[in-house]
């Protein structure tokens, strides 16, 4: 499913989660560290306030998933088009992998994102150092399956979310003015 485009994004923010248990000694403050394989993208999401006939789309979308039951489409708003100069770039990896193959021309930065598959398939993807050309490209989170050649999307890129809660709300002002907030996890 779409976000709804009569009204833009007023403000986003992005968390990369990572499934990290850290055990202290109380008495000596000795750590154990162990990092687990999880890692998913949450987001906090704001639309503007608007009066009912640009926040009607919004509600209704929003009803529409039937709680953490719909996916939709989301990326980050700001970072429609790579820094980076590559137009294409082909990836292949296997499950569980950060560092994947990318067969491109031009460069992709550190902090711009890729899109691995589309529509329900779709992952999001951050690059984590410069690439320059083909060869080896980080990325977070690591892939949750296996990747055979397949094209990343670089502009627009998205991933599949849900809502992460099953209680959608608004609020409505004494002018009219409606206020939607609403938090969403990459769905996995």
């Amino acid at each position: 499913m779409s976000l709804p485009t009569t009204i833009g994004i007023a403000k986003i923010e992005l968390s990369a989660v990572n499934a990290v248990a850290v055990s202290r000694s109380p008495f000596t403050f000795d750590s154990q560290v162990h990092a687990y394989s999880g890692e998913m993208w949450q987001a906090d999401i704001t639309i503007p306030p608007v009066h009912r006939d640009l926040a009607e789309s919004w509600v209704s979308f929003l009803v529409s998933l039937r709680g953490q039951y719909g996916t939709f489409l989301l990326n980050d708003p700001n970072c429609v088009d790579p820094r980076g100069t590559a137009t294409s770039a082909t990836v292949s990896g296997s499950t569980g992998d950060r560092s994947v193959s990318v067969t491109m021309s031009g460069t992709l930065l550190a902090g711009d994102y890729i899109q691995l598959g589309t529509g329900s398939d779709a992952t999001l993807h951050k690059v984590l150092q410069d690439q320059s050309g083909s060869g080896t490209l980080e990325i977070w989170p690591a892939l949750r399956k296996d990747r055979s050649s397949v094209s990343a999307t670089l502009t627009s890129a998205s991933g599949k979310f849900r809502l992460a809660s099953n209680q959608v709300s608004w609020s409505v002002n004494e002018v009219s003015t409606y206020g939607i907030t609403f938090g969403a996890m990459e769905a996995i």
